[in-house]
C-alpha cells in the first residue's frame, strides 16, 4: 500500500514537470542551431547587442518575429536582412520560430509592442506635459515682466505728469513785483529845425537810464502790466547847414544912412546837447518774453554848446553911406568879417520837450532772477518849447560905427538866427538789466515765470 502511495506521488511529480516543461517551451522560442532560408521566421537573441555593420540594436526588435528578406551579401556574406528593419546581422544572432512557440513570441512582440506604445505614448504625454508647463511658465514669466514693465512706465508717466504738474503749478503762481532798472542806449538823432534854411542833418545820441517800475501779474494770464517811471541823462549832437546867404539892412552912423549887404557862403553848424529825459511809460511783458513800453517822455536841455563855421574867403561885407554916394567894401571901420567864430553859448536853455516814446524788444531770464533785455527805441517830440523870432538881418548882427569906435560884427548861431521852431527824434538799440524783486524764477519751458 505504501508502494503504491510512492509511485502514484512520483507520477504526479513527473507528470506536473512534464507540464511545466511543455508551458516553458510554448513560452520561449526554440533557441537551437538552424539553417536560415529566405522567407522564414525569426526572432533576434537577447544576447546579440550589435548589428553586422557595429550598431547597438534598438529595443523593440527582440521578442519579435521578423521575417528573413535576403540572405548574405559581398561585404556581409554571413548577414541576415531582416525585413522592417533593414540592418544586416549574423546568422548566429538568429533563432527559428514555428508553431505554438511563433503565436506565443508574437504575442509576447505584441504586448510588448503595446507596453512600449504605451509607454511612449506616456513619454511623449510626459514631454508634452513638461512642454506645456514650460511654455505656461514662460508665459507667466512674459506676462509678469510685462505687467512689471507696465507698472514701472506707469509709476515714471505718473512721476513725470507730478513734475509737469509741479512745474505748471509754479507757472501759473503769479504774483506783483517790482523792477530796477540800468539802461544804456544809443543811436541816431536830430534837432528838427523849422527854418527857411538849407537843410538839418542827423547826429547821434547816447543816454544812461536809471528807471523803476512795478508790474501787476494774475494767475491764467500771459501778460503782465506795469508803470514804468525813471530819470536819463544824456547826449546829443546834431546839425544845419546852408550853402549860402545875402542879407540887406540898414544901419546909423552919426547922421548918414548906411546900407549893409553880407553875402556868407557854407555855413554849418553842429549843436550839442546835453539833457535830462524823464519817461512815463506803460509796460507789457509776455510770458514768452517779449515786452513792449510806450508813453509820454519829458526832455529838458540843461546844456547847449554848439559849433560853427563859415568860408571866410567868400563872406563879404559892402557899407553905402547914402549921404555922400561913397561905397565901402570889406573895410574894418565899416565892418569886416575877419575868421573870429562865435562864442560858444554854454548858458542853460529850458526848452522842455514832450516826447512819444516806444520800446520793444525780448528779454531773457537770468539764474539769478534778473532779467536782461535788449531791445529797440524811438522818441519823437509832439511839443517844444523853443520859441524864436528869426533874425532878419541873417547870420551877422552888425552895429554901425560912430565918431569914437568902429563898427562890430557878430557872428549869430545860425539856429538862433534862422530856426523858429525846434523839434526832436531820435531811435536806437537799448541794453537794460532789470534787478527783479522778488526773483523772477526760470523755467525749461517758459521765459517768464
Amino acid at each position: 500500500m505504501k508502494t503504491i502511495k510512492s509511485i502514484l506521488i512520483a507520477a504526479t511529480l513527473i507528470g506536473a514537470s512534464l507540464m511545466s516543461t511543455l508551458s516553458a517551451q510554448e513560452a520561449q522560442p526554440a533557441k537551437h542551431e538552424f539553417q536560415v532560408a529566405k522567407g522564414d521566421s525569426v526572432m533576434i537573441k537577447r544576447e546579440c547587442l550589435k548589428y553586422s555593420t557595429g550598431e547597438k540594436p534598438s529595443v523593440w526588435v527582440w521578442d519579435k518575429v521578423h521575417t528573413v528578406r535576403q540572405l548574405g551579401t559581398k561585404k556581409y556574406p554571413d548577414g541576415v536582412l531582416l525585413m522592417n528593419i533593414y540592418s544586416w546581422i549574423c546568422d548566429t544572432c538568429l533563432i527559428e520560430v514555428n508553431g505554438y512557440a511563433k503565436e506565443a513570441a508574437a504575442k509576447a512582440a505584441e504586448e510588448q509592442a503595446e507596453e512600449r506604445a504605451a509607454w511612449e505614448a506616456a513619454q511623449k504625454a510626459a514631454k508634452e506635459e513638461e512642454q506645456r508647463v514650460e511654455a505656461e511658465q514662460k508665459a507667466a514669466e512674459e506676462q509678469a515682466a510685462a505687467e512689471a514693465a507696465a507698472v514701472a512706465a506707469a509709476e515714471q508717466a505718473a512721476a513725470e505728469q507730478a513734475k509737469q504738474d509741479s512745474i505748471k503749478s509754479e507757472q501759473k503762481f503769479k504774483h506783483n513785483y517790482d523792477r530796477f532798472t540800468i539802461g544804456a542806449r544809443g543811436g541816431a538823432s536830430a534837432l528838427m529845425h523849422h527854418a527857411e534854411m538849407g537843410n538839418w542833418t542827423c547826429g547821434g545820441d547816447a543816454v544812461l537810464d536809471l528807471q523803476y517800475a512795478h508790474y501787476w501779474a494774475k494767475d491764467g494770464r500771459p501778460v503782465d502790466l506795469g508803470i514804468i517811471v525813471g530819470l536819463g541823462i544824456g547826449y546829443h549832437q546834431s546839425g544845419l547847414a546852408k550853402d549860402s546867404d545875402h542879407t540887406e539892412f540898414d544901419r546909423t552912423a552919426g547922421t548918414s544912412n548906411v546900407h549893409y549887404t553880407v553875402d556868407v557862403q557854407n555855413v554849418k553848424e553842429t549843436d550839442h546837447q546835453l539833457q535830462l529825459e524823464v519817461p512815463l511809460m506803460f509796460s507789457l511783458i509776455h510770458d514768452n518774453g517779449l515786452f513792449f513800453n510806450i508813453g509820454p517822455k519829458f526832455m529838458i536841455p540843461v546844456y547847449t554848446p554848439y559849433k560853427q563855421t563859415v568860408d571866410q574867403n567868400d563872406t563879404h561885407v559892402s557899407a553905402v553911406f547914402e549921404e555922400t554916394g561913397v561905397t565901402v567894401i570889406d573895410q574894418t571901420l565899416t565892418g569886416k568879417y575877419t575868421g573870429q567864430q562865435p562864442e560858444e553859448k554854454n548858458g542853460i536853455q529850458f526848452n522842455i520837450n514832450v516826447m512819444l516814446t516806444a520800446e520793444i524788444g525780448y528779454e531773457w531770464v537770468l539764474k539769478s532772477g534778473n532779467s536782461l533785455g535788449l531791445g529797440a527805441y524811438a522818441n519823437y517830440s509832439v511839443y517844444n518849447s523853443f520859441k524864436n523870432t528869426p533874425n532878419t538881418e541873417g547870420l551877422f548882427n552888425l552895429t554901425a560905427p560912430t565918431d569914437d569906435s568902429v563898427a562890430k560884427l557878430d557872428v549869430l548861431s545860425a539856429t538862433h538866427a534862422y530856426a523858429d521852431k525846434l523839434g526832436y527824434f531820435d531811435a536806437g538799440i537799448k541794453l537794460a538789466y532789470h534787478f527783479n524783486f522778488p526773483k523772477k524764477k526760470q523755467f525749461k519751458n517758459s521765459k517768464l515765470f
